[in-house]
């Protein structure tokens, strides 16, 4: 029976492993860093499932494929759908006008509504709520993944994979540059906070001219703050900058954040391509499904689907880079 090496067990590679082994297929995964944890970059990601507000600065595709995304997650872990709703200060109204003319799926709220939706959000006249959105807390998402294929009899290997393995499926991030030239690193920033004076149920976005800050929560009074997107490879550490305007934006969203304690600060690279869309690109005997950018949760359900569809019938997705192919 053929079987099928999955290289990386980050977010893309759990993921083509479970629609591998969904459709039948054996599978093997390979990650030096073993099981999921705080050495891989879906770790420190938000986990939201926001394919409508993700259009605001994003291409087509991301909103129809990342729809697909909800469901498929909802079958392997807990995804809790309530909405992603967007405020902004009453000076930074134009910009919550141009992010609504920039997408679609939402609901326009104001008179009152928006504490009616989450009580201990004041001050904020106008927004917008993204109804049919959702959110998952991602290392569990990741564990979850895991544990089912662990179940399902897939078997992981805590070492790197053996050079000419035949049926290998690369899904290791920015480690494969050595062989896809054009893939690069975004810097990304996030903070983990724990404010039990305040409850918020759904993702919230605010919109802010110098950092725009979603927050997430994750229960328990606990936070997910982010994210920065930066052109840069430097993932050793957070900016002061950075800091200093995730806290004061989410100071501004409810000042109640500013007694917060910071649990955790993240800092790792998303690895991206040139138009920051996901590829599938077969070279030689190994496929590699690789820059998921800032989408990594939204947009690894459909990666997986491509590549399965690739590997077991030679079925070509949108997501194939034929001219690489």
């Amino acid at each position: 029976m053929t079987v099928y090496s999955v290289i990386g067990a980050g977010v893309a590679g759990l993921a083509v492993a479970t629609e591998l082994a969904a459709r039948g297929a054996k599978v093997q995964v390979f990650d030096p860093g073993g099981p999921p944890g705080p050495h891989g970059c879906s770790w420190w990601a938000g986990g939201m499932l926001a394919p409508w507000c993700e259009y605001e600065n994003a291409e087509e595709s991301v909103l129809r494929l990342g729809q697909q995304a909800i469901d498929w997650w909802a079958e392997k872990t807990e995804v809790t759908r309530r909405g992603t709703l967007i405020v902004a200060n009453a000076r930074d109204l134009p910009d919550l006008r141009r992010f609504a003319r920039r997408t679609e799926g939402f609901r326009e709220t104001k008179n009152g509504e928006i504490t009616k939706l989450e009580p201990d959000l004041h001050g904020f006249g106008k927004g917008l709520f993204f109804t049919d959105e959702a959110h998952l807390d991602p290392r569990k998402a990741l564990q979850d993944l895991h544990r089912g294929l662990q179940d399902n009899g897939v078997e992981f290997h805590r070492k790197l994979a053996p050079a000419g393995l035949e049926n290998a499926i690369d899904c290791r991030g920015l480690h494969a540059r050595d062989l896809l030239y054009d893939l690069r690193g975004v810097k990304g920033e996030m903070l983990v906070i724990r404010c039990p004076d305040l409850t918020l149920t759904r993702p919230v976005r605010l919109l802010h001219p110098r950092m725009p800050l979603y927050i997430v929560p994750r229960g328990d009074g606990i936070y997910m703050l982010g994210a920065t997107m930066i052109e840069s490879e430097d993932s050793s550490r957070i900016t002061a900058r950075s800091m200093l305007e995730l806290l004061s934006a989410a100071y501004a969203l409810n000042p109640a954040f500013g007694e917060a304690e910071v649990l955790e600060i993240g800092v790792d690279l998303r690895p991206a391509f040139p138009d920051n869309l996901p590829r599938i690109r077969r070279l030689g005997r190994t496929i590699y499904a690789n820059g998921l950018y800032r989408h990594g949760y939204l947009l690894a359900p459909a990666l997986a689907q491509g590549v399965a569809d690739l590997a077991l019938e030679n079925k070509h997705s949108e997501m194939v880079d034929e001219d690489r192919a």
